[in-house]
Formats: C-alpha cells, structure tokens, sequence
C-alpha cells in the first residue's frame, strides 16, 4: 500500500512539471520524441517509430508527415528493398530539437536555481540515478 501512495505522489508531482516543461515547447512531447529518437538512434521506420514511442503506426505516420511538412524530417525510399521507407532527421530538424530542448530545459534550470536551495539542490542531483533506473525499466516494457 506504501508504493502505491508513493507512485501516486510521485506522478502527482511530476505530472505538472511535465505540463510545464511541454508548454515552452511548439510541438508535441510525441514528435519531439521522434526527433530525439532519430538524433540518438539515426534513421529509422514508421514502424520502428511506433514500437519505440508506443503509438499506433497511424499516430507515427501523422506525425512523421507533420514533420516532414515542416522539413524536420525526409522520407528515404530503402535502396534495396523499395517497400521500406526511412525516416530521417534534417540540420533543421535537429536544430528544432535543440531548440526545443533548450526551451523546456531553460526554464527548469532557472526554477532550480530560483527556488531551490543548495542542499535542496544537492539532493535533486542525487536523485537522478534513481530516475534513470526506473526511466531504464520503462523503456525496456
């Protein structure tokens, strides 16, 4: 019963600083997670896309679109195999990730610097191991 209140607390408390972090950005936490994909990850397909964001192939394929429109990304036909598409980051695409990146990452620096102490700061620090071990679990399913 303990976990359960501490994961609802702990949702409780980051689900608004992910509401904000989201809002100095200009698009969606899932095509900003498609660009970082990319970034870090390289080319890859709609498919692919979809397995790692957790979205239905449709969703993907909007978004890519989108994307694409907006010249942050480039469809490459698969040289061998006609029938594969890839989905490429752009320069513009990954200058919109940095600059997205920044947006959030700026404010959330400037929150930290303003309104924790430095202990309190310290402490956050130390807990980023511990939310890397459960981001690792999550994105492993």
């Amino acid at each position: 019963m303990a976990e359960q209140i501490m994961s609802q607390s702990f949702f409780e408390t980051l689900h608004p600083l992910l509401g904000r972090l989201n809002d100095e950005r200009t698009i969606s936490p899932g095509k900003l997670g498609v660009l970082r994909h990319l970034a870090e990850h390289g080319r890859a397909t709609t498919s692919e896309l979809a397995i790692v964001g957790r979205v239905s192939p449709q969703g993907i394929s909007l978004a890519a679109r989108e994307l694409e429109r907006s010249q942050f990304v480039v469809r490459v036909p698969d040289e061998r195999d006609r029938r594969r598409v890839w989905i490429e980051l752009t320069d513009a695409g990954r200058q919109k990730l940095a600059q997205e990146s920044a947006a959030g990452h700026g404010w959330l620096d400037r929150a930290i610097a303003e309104r924790l102490t430095p202990d309190e700061q310290k402490k956050l620090e130390a807990v980023i191991p511990i939310l890397r071990k459960l981001s690792s679990e999550a994105s492993d399913g």
